[in-house]
């Protein structure tokens, strides 16, 4: 059974199909390439993980599309959540 997905071949992230463990390794395919991922936090269902690492400042991609940037550097494995991603839409104070 699948536990993450990647939505568009250009994300950085998956999404989870269930609770993840810390420590515990998942297959993630992203297009023609497969390939195993140790998760690094607890990650629950429903929930982004790093795929690719990520700078402070990147954009964070899923669907194909920018939903946040990195606050922070990310591995591959973490858990993405509002920790280490700042959104990046309907914000007043970003130009």
């Amino acid at each position: 059974m699948k536990s993450i997905v990647v939505l568009n071949d250009q994300d950085n992230v998956a999404t989870s199909l269930m609770a993840l463990e810390n420590g515990q390794t998942v297959v993630v395919s992203v297009g023609d390439e497969t390939r195993e991922l140790t998760i690094r936090n607890d990650v629950p269902f429903g929930h982004k993980i790093a795929i690719r690492s990520l700078d402070s400042g990147d954009d964070v991609l899923k669907y194909g599309e920018v939903i946040g940037r990195a606050s922070r550097s990310i591995e591959p494995g973490d858990w993405v959540h509002i920790h280490n991603v700042e959104s990046a839409r309907a914000r007043g104070d970003l130009s």
